[in-house]
């Protein structure tokens, strides 16, 4: 429709903002025609950068002991356990937080790690164990998730920082020294194997095979 001057009527912001992106989208299909290649590869470089630089970022905030408490149901729970533990306070100061021990370090195994978490923040937003009592009720159901991934990868947060070759058995007591002699050097058993309960309460352990 032609306005009393003859001249077509100006688009809505919507039509203008449409219009703009099929512009855009038809000069990135055909973009020889208005960028110089080197132009092209430039941008793509800069882009991937922001975007690597920005997820890495993102990787690295949630990677953190104060992104893992910051819900009540880990803050008031589990970190509370950890607190009174050797792993939170001892005589040298080096303390584990929470990526330290349920987080791979590797970046393939991290992000493999990062996708299961998922079902953990499911878990957060609906209340799964938003109270002390759900939380004691599912204990020993997400204990029993936690072991049999530490026994799948051979305890390998444990093993971060703790390596077999370098324990000096003559300064362990004799009991620590002959179990490790027996089961850790020889590969029959992994740390999780006989060291659940280091960081965080046991729950009642009544049928858990090799459980004593």
């Amino acid at each position: 429709m032609s306005t009393s001057d003859g001249s077509e009527p100006r688009p809505g912001l919507l039509q203008r903002a449409l219009n703009f992106v099929k512009e855009l989208v038809d000069v990135l299909l055909r973009p020889s025609s208005v960028f110089a290649l080197g132009a092209l590869v430039l941008a793509g470089f800069v882009a991937g950068v922001i975007f690597w630089g920005g997820f890495n970022t993102a990787l690295e905030v949630t990677n953190t002991e104060k992104f893992c408490t910051s819900c009540h149901e880990m803050h008031d729970n589990v970190f509370a356990e950890l607190k009174s533990t050797i792993h939170f306070t001892n005589r040298s100061g080096v303390r584990a937080s929470c990526p330290d021990c349920h987080v791979p370090h590797n970046w393939t195994d991290k992000i493999a790690r990062k996708m299961q978490a998922s079902m953990e923040v499911w878990g957060h937003l609906f209340g799964y164990i938003d109270t002390r009592d759900k939380f004691v009720d599912k204990r020993l159901e997400l204990a029993l998730h936690e072991w049999a991934r530490f026994k799948a990868n051979d305890s390998l947060e444990c093993r971060n920082c703790h390596s077999a070759q370098s324990m000096d058995i003559t300064k362990q007591s004799p009991r620590a020294a002959a179990a490790h002699q027996r089961y850790l050097f020889t590969g029959e058993k992994t740390c999780i194997d006989c060291h659940k309960g280091i960081a965080h309460q046991l729950p009642d352990m009544r049928g858990i095979p090799g459980w004593q």
